[in-house]
């Protein structure tokens, strides 16, 4: 059920592990791209656009509670890649505690707020209403949020890519299913489509549990076990909090750019929440491959093979550039029809949408590789350990969106927007690429007695992952 990371090609260890990975993502995104299609054929542009303009906020806070999730999941990567199953069971533990607390936080504050972030948006007044039904439901499903990514960045964490997938794929259909009630049946509007996200996301993560309960004899905890530790829950928002707030600092930029966007116009809005979209499901493979980075990197640091790091790195860059320019090719060819899944054929002013959403998704696929660099190397780093390099970065991605959308497209218009993006990724690439150079050193300086240690010991504990295995047989 679980794997190793830590021996064999690391080209051929993180395609095994990223495609299920990306299967997974691509079921996510394609229940969310059935909302956007459905609200779009079926509810007009009007609620297309609201469902858009809501996305920069729900990627501010959806975004921190999955990069909470996602830090968490390091040190259970690190236990498990040092043998060490009773601290990996410990910090499982404890990282249910934290999120169980911050999902209640987080659900309290924002429902309380989100009107008023709206307002302070300068979301359109033909939209307000259904843009605030739609969030406001988002918002009260952040506990679903944590209970799926926070299991499924352990499974991850334990080397299994695979099981998260089914569940997603099981949430997939059921959400689909749900539109078409709530929308059709029930005359739900936009909060419908929300209502159905919220539970296919809660029906998953339930399902994952009871699944994890069965089969992981791994992590079956004794009592000490599972009693929250103070330690434990340092080290876990020590990683945890810093990658939420690296997606959060992330999303000011594109809240400032959609405040900036929602000032040209509904048209506009519509069009950006198309080519987002698009973005969202072309860019499913990069989000794979930092999944898959952070784990390769957790393990093998807690095993100590350094040397690998950058291999793996590498061998990961280059599957980002094979797939960049497929992206871009693709998306010259078939942006225009790749729109329509989203838009209105009998929209009035569908030739202007067709247009604008072509001139989006366009430039950003143009800049693909430098957005392959961001995930791949920024989750490399977060699976060493040094999670405060990404919210560096996070700043900076943030600076560059603020600086597109405050300045650059009330002169310039929406061909500034489309650029926001690109600069944003470029910006961080030029932080990344010598830090994570920056944090290859340090590890090899930090414990050079324990490296040696480690290579002269025989024979070797059995591993983990074979001990898991065995268990599971057993």
């Amino acid at each position: 059920m679980t794997r190793d990371l830590t021996c064999g090609s690391p080209m051929r260890l993180i395609l095994g592990f990223a495609l299920p990975t990306l299967l997974g993502m691509l079921f996510q995104q394609f229940y969310n791209l059935m909302d956007t299609m459905i609200v779009g054929k079926l509810l007009g542009a009007q609620a297309l656009a609201a469902v858009g303009s809501t996305g920069s906020i729900s990627f501010f806070v959806i975004g921190f509670c999955t990069g909470v999730c996602s830090g968490f999941a390091i040190p259970v990567a690190q236990r498990m890649g040092a043998g060490d199953l009773s601290g990996m069971r410990r910090y499982v533990a404890n990282a249910a505690w934290l999120s169980g607390l911050f999902a209640v936080v987080l659900t309290a504050a924002t429902c309380l707020l989100c009107r008023t972030i709206l307002t302070i948006m300068n979301t359109p007044a033909d939209i307000f209403d259904r843009a605030y039904a739609y969030i406001f439901v988002i918002f009260l499903g952040i506990p679903a949020t944590f209970l799926y990514n926070l299991l499924a960045g352990i499974l991850r964490s334990l080397g299994d890519s695979k099981t998260p997938v089914y569940f997603l794929a099981l949430a997939a259909f059921l959400n689909i299913a749900l539109d078409f009630a709530l929308i059709l049946w029930f005359d739900a509007g936009v909060a419908g489509a929300a209502i159905a996200t919220v539970i296919s996301q809660g029906v998953s993560g339930a399902a994952c549990l009871l699944y994890m309960v069965k089969r992981y004899p791994v992590l079956r905890m004794s009592r000490a076990e599972r009693r929250p530790d103070a330690g434990c829950c340092g080290r876990l928002c020590a990683m945890g909090v810093p990658m939420g707030l690296q997606y959060s600092i992330t999303a000011i930029g594109s809240i400032v750019l959609q405040a900036a966007v929602n000032g040209l116009g509904t048209v506009y809005v519509a069009a950006v929440a198309a080519g987002a979209k698009l973005f969202q499901l072309l860019a499913c493979p990069y989000d794979a491959m930092g999944a898959t980075m952070a784990t390769y990197c957790g393990q093998n640091v807690g095993a100590w093979k350094l040397d690998r790091l950058g291999q793996g790195i590498r061998a990961c860059a280059w599957l980002g550039a094979g797939y960049a320019v497929l992206a871009f090719g693709g998306m010259l060819l078939f942006s225009a029809p790749c729109a329509m899944l989203f838009l209105d054929p009998a929209e009035p002013e569908l030739p202007l949408l067709l247009d604008l959403t072509r001139r989006y998704i366009v430039t950003l696929t143009a800049f693909f590789f430098p957005l392959a660099l961001v995930n791949i190397v920024r989750f490399s780093i977060q699976g060493m350990g040094y999670s405060l390099f990404a919210i560096l970065a996070g700043v900076l991605e943030m600076i560059a969106r603020t600086g597109v959308g405050m300045w650059l497209v009330p002169v310039f218009g929406y061909p500034a927007a489309c650029f926001a993006s690109p600069a944003a990724w470029l910006a961080a690439d030029l932080f990344l690429l010598p830090a994570s150079m920056l944090c290859v050193s340090r590890l090899r300086r930090l414990h050079p007695a324990e490296r040696a240690a480690a290579q002269e010991a025989a024979p070797a504990p059995e591993h983990p992952v074979r001990a898991a295995r065995s268990g599971a047989r057993s």
